[in-house]
């Protein structure tokens, strides 16, 4: 084996790009909070880690509760509907301090909005409400397959806490509800208008998001006189979902 090979197992082994070479198989199990020494893995989990991935005893896997809990286990049992593991080591991952939520207006093409849940997951959103607004197109929701979608992107990211998600909020009556933190609602309506960018996020912070046709102006003014703060997300005219995604980002590195 050349010197040059030689040098770099040894790189791999003393690096974290080792570690995702090397990632354990990674399940949603929202009871595993519960486990002590061993733990029942769900009929899916069960199925996937035995006639999919083929793994056998003694094999490691890694699960969620999202939120918060990570365990390592190892299969004690296998079963295809049953899987019994064996609890490694359990550990509590921190939360992020600031939480940034996201309620934005449904979309009449589910798959666009599906992409953006995706995204947004995969981004570390805390929280996502669905609105109902004055513009909405399309209020059928699957809140069951909806959910799956943020599971899967959670588990894809490497990630711990599942963000939250509930059936669709009437827009009017949902910016009623009190809300501790920065509370901001973009639009393309003209106007006074901060940009995003420039916004300093120091606390827990909600954007609104319009549908298609954007809030309606009345929606706006309701908005702003509950304390909402009118911002921009730049001079191009965006999709609902590309507008989402673009204020999770900025949301997310204007934290201080």
């Amino acid at each position: 084996m050349s010197v040059k090979v030689l040098e770099k197992l040894k790189y791999l082994r003393n690096s974290k790009i080792l570690d995702k070479i090397m990632q354990l198989p990674f399940f949603y199990e929202p009871t595993c909070n519960t486990a002590t020494e061993y733990f029942t893995l769900s009929e899916d989990t069960s199925k996937h880690c035995i006639q999919v991935l083929r793994m056998k005893k003694n094999e490691q896997i890694l699960l969620t509760d999202g939120m918060g809990v990570k365990i390592v286990a190892a299969i004690n049992l296998e079963h295809k509907k049953h899987t019994e593991v064996q609890i490694i080591s359990k550990e509590i991952i921190p939360a992020n301090d600031k939480k940034t939520c996201i309620a934005i207006g449904i979309l009449k093409n589910n798959a666009r909005f599906e992409w953006f849940l995706e995204k947004a997951t995969e981004l570390g959103i805390s929280e996502i409400i669905p609105l109902i607004t004055d513009n909405t197109e399309k209020a059928h929701f699957r809140l069951d397959r909806m959910k799956n979608i943020l599971i899967a992107a959670m588990l894809q990211s490497q990630q711990y806490y599942l963000p939250i998600m509930e059936e669709p909020q009437i827009f009017k009556k949902f910016i009623q509800i009190p809300f501790l933190g920065q509370k901001l609602i973009a639009h393309c309506e003209n106007g006074e208008k901060d940009y995003l960018p420039a916004v300093s996020i120091r606390e827990n912070v909600r954007l609104l998001i319009g549908p298609e046709g954007d809030f309606s102006p009345n929606e706006i003014q309701l908005a702003e006189e509950i304390g909402y703060q009118s911002v921009s997300l730049g001079e191009n005219r965006l999709r609902t979902e590309t507008a989402g995604i673009v204020g999770v980002t900025f949301l997310q590195l204007n934290h201080s």
